[in-house]
């Protein structure tokens, strides 16, 4: 609906399963996306689709570990960012983050900065974001 109570656009779900009331339906297709993104966040950034075990048991467990991986990544960034202030959830974005964090203490160990002086933690933060894509 725009300002007016006009329709602006309008989207048609269907369903062959007639006992489903159309919430039922509408949930259906919204967590239907969100497995599609999570299998997506797996092959691209979780290494869903590189294992090579052949036997039942280390197949199940790479995909469940690689899937587990990026809904804890997730996760964590859902419970670590206010709601009003969450964008889209980039699954590049968080190995963006925690790739400079690690070059980060690695430069501290390299080169024996004091870990904890205010110049380093003032400026975690933007070199954390280094790379990021704005979303």
């Amino acid at each position: 609906m725009d300002n007016q109570g006009q329709v602006k656009s309008a989207k048609i779900y269907a369903c062959t399963d007639m006992g489903m009331d159309a919430a039922e339906v509408l949930h259906a297709y919204q967590c239907r996306f969100q497995i599609e993104f999570l299998y997506r966040d797996g092959k691209q950034h979780a290494g869903l689709a590189h294992c090579q075990a052949r036997s039942p048991q280390k197949l199940y467990f790479h995909l469940n570990t690689a899937l587990t991986a990026v809904s804890l990544a997730k996760a964590a960034y859902c419970l670590s960012t206010p709601p009003q202030e969450r964008k889209a959830f980039s699954m590049a974005d968080v190995k963006t983050q925690y790739a400079n964090d690690l070059l980060l203490d690695r430069f501290i160990a390299t080169f024996g900065i004091g870990a904890q002086l205010s110049k380093i933690n003032s400026i975690r933060e933007r070199f954390r974001a280094i790379g990021k894509i704005a979303a």
